[in-house]
């Protein structure tokens, strides 16, 4: 019962791994994912969003209205039936509908809950409602990604909306366990400030014992110079990092400035002055194809990487290889393309093998074969509108 990206993340992984996951939504109501970008063939609709393809390939799709009396009755037969309920919609939201842990729980005590928001369940901010974008800036990423000299821009995307779903499965790993220790459930609530928060940990650090605030600084780094992504001839970019002395004389060998390498010669100096020793590197690379670059430093030890675009990161053939882009028949759209699945475990291999759903694909389906529902109740709730 969860939309967008960050709870549907975690019921993808699950999905991955071999469980069954039933995605609730309603079709009066369209999930917010299925009407953004990108579209299949570019055409902008309810059941072409390739965002929503992704997040929820391998999954079961029903569509119930939770406006509707009846509709709320079949979630409750669903959360009987599960072992893990996952939603993110507004703090309060599922204890209007009766959904929320504490009912649920009283017929199904080993039943494990994630509820996703963007500031927790309670709190003075409980009740802020927004996108990862949102969490970004409140975690404080929107603060100290960019350019010392210009406004921040933030991560792309809605940045904690990836992040948090990473601590809710690990939470519900464990709790997955302690239920089968004990039979007992229970309900775990994610803040995606708060996993943004753990992500800037010595930043924080350092706040408290030395008072400083971090800064924006671009790509340099405090340690390392050069450090940075620069312009090659073929409008592609390279990322090049000198991890030490030795490297960096190298590198300016390479670069054909014998002067640089005394004028520059210790990390210290160069740090300094990072921005004339970035001018220096972004000289030579702009005369250069990126991938000639990444070759001939890459060979002689110096990480260095073209920065891939999303072609080359579609026709990547180490990503190929490990099988992190699949392809899916699909009941619309004849074949899409999705991530393949998180892990790699050796003895239990995961997979993905299923296009996300469509609207209400698989009503009659959980209803009869999971749920157990007559063909007449079943026809009761189309005909009541809480299959919509």
């Amino acid at each position: 019962m969860s939309w967008v990206v960050a709870g549907p993340l975690v019921g993808r992984a699950l999905a991955d791994a071999g469980a069954t996951v039933v995605r609730v939504e309603s079709g009066t109501k369209v999930e917010t994912a299925r009407l953004m970008p990108p579209f299949e063939n570019g055409i902008a609709g309810h059941e072409n969003s390739a965002l929503y393809g992704n997040v929820n390939a391998g999954k079961l799709g029903v569509s119930l209205d939770l406006r509707v009396p009846e509709a709320r009755e079949v979630a409750r037969s669903l959360a009987n039936w599960a072992d893990v309920v996952l939603e993110s919609y507004a703090p309060g939201r599922m204890k209007k509908w009766g959904l929320e842990y504490e009912t649920l729980r009283e017929t199904n005590p080993g039943l494990i809950m994630v509820s996703s928001s963007i500031n927790g369940q309670d709190g003075p901010y409980s009740g802020l409602a927004g996108y990862g974008n949102v969490g970004a800036a409140l975690s404080g990423f929107q603060s100290v990604v960019g350019w010392a000299d210009r406004l921040p821009v933030g991560p792309f995307g809605p940045y904690t909306d990836y992040l948090a779903p990473r601590f809710g499965l690990a939470a519900l790993l464990a709790a997955l366990l302690r239920r089968q220790q004990t039979g007992v459930g229970t309900y775990i609530d994610i803040s995606q400030v708060e996993a943004g928060a753990y992500l800037q940990s010595p930043y924080l650090a350092k706040y408290f014992a030395e008072g400083d605030v971090v800064e924006r600084r671009g790509n340099s780094d405090p340690a390392l110079s050069p450090n940075g992504v620069y312009p090659c001839a073929d409008n592609r970019f390279i990322a090049i990092t000198a991890g030490d002395d030795d490297q960096w004389r190298m590198l300016a060998t390479i670069m054909n400035v014998p002067d640089a390498i005394d004028e520059f010669g210790a990390a210290g100096d160069r740090i300094d002055r990072a921005d004339e020793v970035d001018d220096l590197v972004a000289d030579w690379t702009a005369r250069h194809r990126a991938q000639d670059l990444e070759d001939l430093l890459q060979r002689v030890g110096i990480a260095a990487h073209v920065s891939a675009d999303s072609r080359a990161f579609c026709e990547d053939p180490q990503l190929r290889h490990r099988g992190h882009l699949v392809e899916l028949n699909h009941p619309l759209h004849g074949r899409v393309t999705v991530e393949g699945p998180r892990y790699q475990l050796g003895d239990t291999p995961l997979s993905v093998d299923r296009a996300a759903p469509v609207c209400g694909q698989d009503n009659d389906y959980v209803l009869r074969d999971i749920l157990g529902f007559s063909a007449e109740r079943i026809d009761a709730l189309k005909n009541e509108g809480a299959l919509a």
